[in-house]
């Protein structure tokens, strides 16, 4: 239990709260009695002044008359006063008896009254005539009013810390008990379960944020997760089929080693499908690296329109090889990123277009700022994809129906969806009616 972090900062917190207690408590404590201290003495200096002015007008015979005057008027039962001869016999006064051994100017005299112990303070003031007058004050309320304050004051610090380590605990049991969900659900993660999410409660405190990131962080592990199966099984079996012919090959090379001709045309056919296996390979670290953001230190700035000129005058001649319409209206739109990474996603998206709109088509290629976004969009006019396809052919190896007989691995796309998420951007596609119309939109440079 100790090894509770809450349970700790309670212990701790009420520690701190009672040693401040217990300082204000002992100010307000040594402030309130030295006030009622100094009220005593000044009441017991103002009576053994009045009693003084007496003795030096009317002498001993007067202060006496005016000691027991003052004894019999005053309903103070509290104020105490004496007056002695030099054999120590009382004079006048409400004290039968005096103590020897009181020397100063003040003392404490201990008091029998009506069967009860008390103490007086009281001051002592030696006469020209050898009596000694002494006037004082019975403190013994004083005194039990202190010492009751000051139980009071050490009780209650106690009690709250006592409370405050309480209500550690309770705080502790509650904290547990919100921990519970997140430890069951990290248990479960553990074990190679990633469906469970840890349970929100509404509340909108700093546990239901930590839930939701924690939710957040589940979600994009399975997505991760999903991606490595994906990419697993899609290895194996795009790869499957270059590898066969691979194999195809190979053996019929061997059958035709006695024909120089035909095993160098075999051979030649192998390493085009081994230079295939390589670019999917090439293709793969190539995504990886980029998700991996390893080419942010390479960020500067970077005009779209520049890289879409250089790309379309790349691929002038192919477009027109095969009867296309390729062209470009570019206006002048700024970034901060990779300059090479920016310009394969376009070469991509470029020739995914010629690659599939059929002769006579158009395919346009434009640059644009808008929205503090910075726009790349290639169109074309070829047979376009399903809506229902749209999400997946983003995925490594998804190729629609209609494209699975023409050359390509399925990584284009791919590629270019890991380049805007780099950049902060996104990828979006839309119909061109007819065709495909690719939006790159990536956070404009300023």
């Amino acid at each position: 239990m100790l090894r509770s972090t809450v349970l700790r900062l309670a212990i701790g917190y009420a520690a701190l709260f009672a040693i401040s207690a217990l300082v204000l408590a002992g100010y307000t404590y040594w402030a309130t009695d030295s006030y009622l201290a100094r009220q005593t003495d000044k009441t017991i200096v103002a009576v053994a002044d009045a009693m003084l002015e007496r003795f030096r007008n009317e002498g001993i015979a007067g202060l006496s008359r005016a000691i027991e005057a003052r004894l019999a008027e005053e309903a103070d039962e509290d104020e105490v006063i004496v007056l002695v001869d030099r054999d120590r016999r009382v004079v006048a006064g409400n004290l039968e008896t005096v103590p020897a051994g009181a020397t100063g100017p003040w003392f404490a005299l201990e008091l029998v009254r009506e069967q009860r112990s008390s103490t007086a303070r009281m001051l002592r003031l030696p006469l020209n005539t050898g009596h000694v007058l002494m006037v004082g004050r019975d403190v013994q309320v004083r005194l039990e009013v202190r010492k009751v304050v000051a139980d009071t004051l050490l009780w209650s610090t106690g009690v709250t810390a006592a409370i405050a380590i309480l209500l550690g605990l309770v705080a502790r049991r509650i904290l547990t008990r919100r921990l519970a969900s997140i430890s069951s659900v990290a248990d479960r993660v553990v074990l190679g379960d990633l469906s469970p999410r840890v349970p929100l409660t509404g509340a909108g405190d700093e546990f239901d944020r930590l839930s939701g990131d924690i939710n957040v962080m589940l979600d994009r592990l399975t997505e991760l997760m999903d991606g490595v199966r994906q990419v697993s099984n899609a290895i194996a079996h795009d790869l499957r089929t270059p590898l066969t012919r691979l194999r195809g090959r190979l053996e019929t090379a061997l059958a035709a080693a006695d024909s120089p001709a035909r095993f160098r045309a075999t051979a030649e056919l192998a390493l085009q499908e081994l230079d295939q296996v390589v670019r999917i390979f090439d293709a793969l670290l190539r995504i990886a690296e980029i998700e991996a953001g390893h080419r942010r230190a390479a960020f500067a700035p970077v005009d779209l329109a520049a890289i879409a000129t250089d790309v379309v005058e790349l691929y002038q001649p192919l477009a027109e090889q095969r009867g296309l319409v390729l062209e470009a209206a570019l206006d002048k739109a700024e970034i901060v990123g990779d300059s090479a990474l920016i310009a394969q996603a376009l070469a991509n998206l470029v020739d995914n277009a010629i690659k599939y709109t059929p002769a006579g088509g158009r395919i346009r290629v434009a640059t644009v700022r808008r929205d503090g976004l910075a726009e790349i969009k290639v169109a074309d006019s070829g047979p376009g994809i399903p809506v229902e396809e749209r999400e997946k052919v983003t995925q490594r190896f998804y190729r629609v129906e209609h494209s699975r007989g023409s050359p390509g691995s399925g990584l284009g796309l791919s590629l270019v969806g890991s380049v805007a998420k780099l950049h902060g951007g996104h990828l979006a596609l839309h119909d061109n009616s007819p065709g495909l119309r690719v939006v790159l939109a990536l956070p404009a440079a300023g």
